[in-house]
């Protein structure tokens, strides 16, 4: 703010990208980290930034677009020049792209959740993106803990390591949940069969993450060969009916609703306005955001417990159960409280 209460330009972007370098990148992407103090220190770009729309100006997306066109990211002074010689190209994409990370990972710590609620399941997941996320029965798991836990025989492996300070053990599952039924909804739905879908998502992998880069192309060839129903819509809007038709369609089933990372990409209202129609439906909700996207979630904790920096609070029903890796690394599990 300047001294009579007007924002400055540039004010809120250089805090989202400092903030995105000190608690997303570091420690798991150091080039991001580098590109992300790069941003916030450069006042013509944040200006360009501040003329698109809030949600174009992510540092996900930003970086994600410069990679799509083949631009430079590790060296930082690089970027700035490409960004600043091909804005009109790099902002064609903030404008019509959206970050889209669909990352199979989180199925790991989202599983001992779904596994604990009775099946059989309709999954309903929304802003799905290519649906990767909507097949935590099809892929194998390997939970770090003595003993290690094992679960699942198919051809995408996905690795956790396990966390549990306020438990004596977490409440691991002994088996996949049945899921019977499957859709999503997404304002921009990507098919992992396109090939241009396919280099979008790969574009939203963090640099050093060969791990994700791997796993993502092995999840997108699995889910290629069955893909569910991703329609395209407003998640508000497109909710109740694909709640209706997963009761009509799996009348016998669980319809749990599901998102992860998400709902950051709404604005405060209208995370509230969905956490009532969720209610109002009456169906199961596993909620994976960041720690300050859902404050009646949060305020559940015990007194003054946060999550590890940059880390994801893992809730069911409203209720915390873990902190969580964003990319689905890890899994923090918490004692039982309110």
């Amino acid at each position: 703010m300047d001294r009579g209460g007007r924002r400055r330009p540039g004010t809120d972007t250089q805090e989202l990208y400092r903030r995105f370098g000190a608690e997303q990148a570091a420690g798991s992407s150091p080039t991001y980290e580098r590109l992300a103090v790069a941003v916030a220190d450069d006042e013509p770009l944040r200006r360009r930034l501040e003329e698109v729309a809030a949600p174009a100006r992510q540092p996900n997306l930003l970086f994600g677009a410069v990679r799509h066109l083949g631009g430079p990211v590790d060296d930082p002074r690089a970027f700035l020049a490409f960004v600043e010689r091909e804005w009109e190209s790099v902002s064609q994409i903030l404008r019509t792209r959206t970050t889209q990370t669909n990352e199979a990972g989180r199925c790991a710590p989202l599983l001992p959740v779904l596994a604990a609620i009775p099946g059989p399941l309709a999954l309903l997941e929304v802003g799905a993106s290519a649906g990767l996320c909507l097949y935590p029965d099809r892929y194998s798991y390997v939970y770090d803990l003595s003993p290690t836990v094992r679960l699942g025989s198919g051809p995408v492996t996905l690795a956790c390591q396990v966390r549990h300070a306020h438990v004596a053990r977490p409440p691991l599952p002994d088996r996949l949940p049945d899921v019977v039924w499957r859709a999503g909804v997404d304002l921009n739905p990507l098919d992992p069969s396109d090939p241009d879908d396919l280099r979008w998502l790969l574009s939203l992998v963090w640099p050093e993450h060969a791990d994700r880069r791997r796993r993502l192309l092995a999840a997108a060839r699995l889910v290629a060969e069955e893909p569910s129903p991703v329609v395209a819509g407003d998640l508000l809007a497109a909710l109740p009916e694909l709640v209706a038709r997963a009761r009509r369609e799996a009348p016998t089933a669980t319809v749990v609703v599901f998102h992860s990372a998400v709902l950051a990409y709404l604005e405060p209202d209208d995370r509230d306005r969905f956490t009532g129609l969720v209610h109002e439906l009456g169906v199961r909700w596993v909620s994976n955001e960041g720690f300050r996207v859902l404050p009646r979630v949060r305020d559940r904790l015990d007194p003054g417990m946060t999550a590890p920096v940059g880390g994801f609070l893992l809730a069911l029903d409203g209720r915390p159960v873990a902190f969580t890796d964003p990319h689905g690394r890890w899994l923090h599990w918490l004692a039982p409280h309110r």
